[in-house]
């Protein structure tokens, strides 16, 4: 009876607001395939927050700069230098259909390109000067975003007492800004389990984030204070932004330089604080500066580091502990070259950090290069260089100990057809704290490889995406105790006949060497994995939306049994058209022989966040989500989810352990704009 209350009490709040239509996905299926692959996925409510700020207030393209066209996730670099070229030399846009005439537009990058852009033709010209106080306060925008779960389950850990406050997660953002010239705002989240003004959280959350950011203030072009985030190059020294790697996409196989950024995420390890400041020193040429203080989670025995810690949870003692156990300090400097007219851009990045104590981790055999001491720097040379359909792009690191090498070739066949080569070299002992770069692995060292790809229209309504990446480890990994190598092959065809219907196939074969478990490493096997995927979208009106997805895994290592798994996700969601009322409901069911067969499936979450579920064994997953918002400004979302287990009657292990074979939670999340 309380989960059926709990949902008619959801059901009566969303009735009492009205609703509009959300934009649909922004890329989620590129986020969808790194999830997969186990990548520690940099994209957060910062990221799906700013493109979301991009639907609701589009950029003009007569006035847009090179900075802001490059943060759209499916534009190419390519695409991104004609656009700005065409404007260039024809002059301002009349229409968003001059588009088709600019070179390496074709029609799909078009369409997912027009939700975030228009042509104003009465207001042009770039941004000048930081517009007055008066008209910031009087026509900015105001933002609270509130979100809290609430599980219907009981975990090990609350029933013996080890965690020290209520099961209930809560967040609560507020923001406010005047277009890109100035963003402020304070975020405080309490995990489940933590507890609330009370113990070591005696100021409410655990974790508070605040920043401002402004832009344009003449050739101060940015300035950080508080929490923010830093991109420069290709990530080899500084990425802790969105960079979505491998994909069956090549825009989204190339990092983004985001410069400065602010961090407003409820993230508490994947930001700096403190000051960064960009200035304008001449016509091409741009210097940055920062400086950033940080208490850390972690911890210290015999007053050294033995370990990091990164989640951000502290619901035991254990956990309490941790809490800013040490500090980091860092500080640095970017210096960048830009020539609009050639195309060129050369950077030169340097950072400079230590901890206030010695970092002394147990390294086991696979982690003895991984870092450690006490003071740390990296140094880095980036460019970007296009000719004609040739663009080429590159960094060089150098750390304490080791470098890094990534060079990447662009080659624009036609406006259909385009290639792409990467090879990038990390050594194994190349140390660098902040860097997030393209690398099978999740840091760019001990990686040797090569990545070939190639993106198609042969035909109208088809695109068709191959690529090849072959690798090598010059050390140890985890579960490998020897050098190793692998290859990995990816295809995918895309059948888009109508803007109501598209369908697309893919398969994935992933070749690498594992020690087999129970051996301690002295039996090591080359293991083979499968994925194959099937889906198909369905549009057949404007307030239907009909997605079907099968998933098949086989997951084997030579000579030993194999293991399979598969899943079918169904989504559907309807927008009333008389009342603007919108739900999606998505059911799941899944069946895999062990963890290496698990399977995933997307799921349509809150507002700036992107959930995707691993499964492995046998069960079903459901859930409803709905959403109502009252005009511009009040949103309520509420999302319902239960997964049931038919092979186990206990679910997880440890403190997390739950008594039962299912688990249900509800996220309720309001957001208020003035």
């Amino acid at each position: 009876m309380k989960y059926i209350s709990s949902l008619f009490i959801v059901l009566c709040l969303s009735f009492c607001l009205s609703a509009q239509n959300t934009a649909p996905g922004l890329w989620l299926e590129n986020l969808e395939e790194l999830a997969e692959e186990g990548e520690d996925l940099a994209w957060d409510e910062d990221d799906l927050e700013e493109l979301d700020f991009r639907l609701h207030t589009p950029l003009d393209l007569n006035s847009v700069i090179r900075h802001q066209l490059e943060q759209l996730p499916f534009l190419s670099e390519g695409q991104v230098e004609n656009i700005l070229a065409y404007i260039y030399i024809h002059g301002p846009m009349k229409s968003l259909y001059e588009l088709q005439l600019v070179e390496g537009m074709d029609r799909r990058t078009i369409g997912l390109l027009q939700p975030f852009v228009r042509v104003d033709t009465v207001y042009g010209g770039r941004p000048k000067h930081f517009p007055a106080l008066r008209n910031v306060w009087r026509y900015g925008k105001h933002e609270v975003l509130g979100r809290f779960d609430v599980p219907f389950y009981q975990r090990k850990g609350y029933t013996e007492g080890d965690y020290l406050g209520p099961a209930l997660y809560h967040s609560l953002r507020y923001s406010f800004r005047y277009g890109d010239y100035l963003q402020a705002g304070v975020t405080g989240e309490k995990d489940a389990g933590e507890p609330w003004f009370a113990l070591h959280d005696r100021k409410g959350y655990d974790h508070y984030s605040y920043y401002l950011l402004l832009r344009h203030l003449g050739r101060l072009e940015a300035l950080a204070v508080g929490t923010y985030r830093l991109d420069y190059g290709q990530g080899l020294v500084l990425g802790n932004s969105f960079g979505l790697g491998k994909s069956f996409s090549l825009a989204t196989s190339r990092y983004r330089e985001g410069g400065i950024r602010k961090h407003g995420s409820t993230d508490e390890y994947n930001y700096f604080r403190g000051v960064a400041a960009q200035l304008g020193v001449a016509k091409n040429v741009h210097a940055s500066a920062f400086y950033s203080h940080r208490r850390m989670d972690g911890t210290v025995e015999d007053g050294h580091i033995v370990s990091i810690y990164k989640t951000g949870l502290h619901r035991t003692q254990a956990e309490a502990g941790k809490m800013h156990a040490f500090t980091l300090q860092m500080a640095g400097g970017n210096l960048t070259y830009e020539n609009t007219l050639l195309p060129l851009r050369v950077g030169l990045t340097g950072i400079y950090y230590f901890f206030d104590r010695p970092y002394r981790p147990n390294l086991r055999t696979y982690a003895k290069y991984n870092l450690q001491g006490n003071r740390f720097y990296n140094l880095g040379l980036n460019y970007r260089y296009r000719l004609g359909n040739f663009g080429l792009t590159g960094e060089a690191a150098l750390g304490k100990h080791g470098y890094a090498l990534l060079n990447r070739l662009e080659y624009d066949l036609s406006t259909e057809t385009r290639l792409m080569l990467v090879h990038r070299l990390y050594t194994h002992d190349y140390w660098a704290l902040f860097a997030h770069a393209f690398a099978e692995g999740s840091a760019p060292q001990n990686e040797n490889g090569w990545y070939l790809a190639a993106e198609t229209e042969p035909w109208a309504h088809w695109r068709l995406f191959a690529s090849l990446d072959f690798f090598s480890f010059p050390w140890w990994r985890y579960r490998i105790s020897k050098p190793s190598q692998g290859w990995e092959g990816r295809f995918q065809a895309t059948w888009m006949p109508g803007e109501t219907f598209s369908m697309y196939a893919n398969y994935r074969y992933k070749r690498r060497d594992r020690d087999v478990t129970g051996t301690g490493g002295e039996v090591i096997l080359p293991t083979h994995h499968h994925k194959a995927r099937c889906r198909a979208d369905w549009h057949p009106a404007a307030a239907w939306r009909l997605c079907t997805t099968i998933d098949y895994n086989h997951f084997h290592s030579q000579g030993l049994r194999g293991s399979q798994g598969w899943q079918c996700t169904q989504l559907c969601s309807y927008t009333l058209p008389w009342f603007p009322f919108a739900v999606s409901v998505q059911g799941t069911y899944f069946h895999t022989d062990d963890y290496d067969a698990r399977v995933f499936a997307y799921e349509p979450g809150l507002l700036y966040t992107f959930y995707t579920p691993s499964f492995s064994g046998h069960g079903f997953r459901l859930s409803a989500r709905l959403r109502y918002d009252l005009g511009e400004a009040l949103m309520l979302m509420a999302k319902l989810g239960q997964t049931l287990y038919c092979d186990r009657e206990e679910i997880s292990s440890g403190r997390d352990l739950i008594a039962a074979n299912k688990k249900m939670d509800l996220q309720v999340q309001l957001r208020m704009k003035f």
